[in-house]
């Protein structure tokens, strides 16, 4: 199946991407939260990863979710990506519909 092309134009772009920045979580505030609030995987919540965050903290009693959290400091940037890639996405195919 081949996708439908989206032709959007340059101020609709714009649109997208200005939406993308201002709704996007931001990387100060995730590792300030994996910082200080890394025992209610807190930065995964803000990050909208609640299955994950509830999995985090119930590992805790076992070795492995404190490992899991210093993982977490090199995921944040991935994961920060992948929700302005998520908003991206949603605002074109909105902007495509109208």
């Amino acid at each position: 199946m081949k996708r439908k092309q989206m032709a959007l134009s340059i101020a609709e772009l714009t649109l997208v991407e200005q939406r993308v920045t201002n709704d996007a979580p931001s990387v100060v505030v995730a590792y300030l939260l994996w910082l200080f609030l890394w025992f209610v995987s807190a930065h995964r919540f803000y990050l909208g990863r609640p299955v994950s965050a509830v999995l985090q903290i119930l590992s805790y009693f076992v070795l492995i979710g404190f490992v899991w959290v210093l993982i977490d400091a090199l995921l944040i940037p991935g994961m920060i990506r992948a929700r302005q890639d998520d908003i991206r996405r949603d605002m074109m195919h909105e902007l495509a519909r109208s």
